[in-house]
């Protein structure tokens, strides 16, 4: 027996009244705990979003290196492999579309 049952089954019996079943139907929480978990869960899917982006960033930078080496379109030295790396992470994980200079 839940709590909540035995509560109202004692509290009711004063008055002759019996309690065949008790149970929660609607839940209700106040407007800002209501805005927190609200918060969080949308935290919670920007963080997993989030984490595919730069998985799959990661996976398209890692291609690109070895077509680059295998085609022998460019030699890149560490420097410039570094600097192609962080290009194309900024790039693919950012929130804005690419811009010329």
């Amino acid at each position: 027996m839940m709590n909540l049952e035995r509560e109202i089954i004692e509290r009711l019996e004063i008055a002759g009244i019996e309690v065949i079943e008790a149970r929660i139907n609607h839940i209700a929480y106040a407007q800002e705990i209501a805005q927190a978990m609200l918060k969080r869960q949308q935290a919670t899917a920007i963080v997993a979003a989030r984490f595919k982006i730069v998985e799959g960033a990661v996976s398209m930078v890692q291609m690109a290196l070895e077509q680059l080496s295998e085609k022998n379109i460019v030699d890149l030295d560490d420097d410039k492999k570094a600097t192609m790396v962080s290009n194309l992470m900024i790039v693919l994980c950012g929130d804005k579309d690419a811009t010329l200079l």
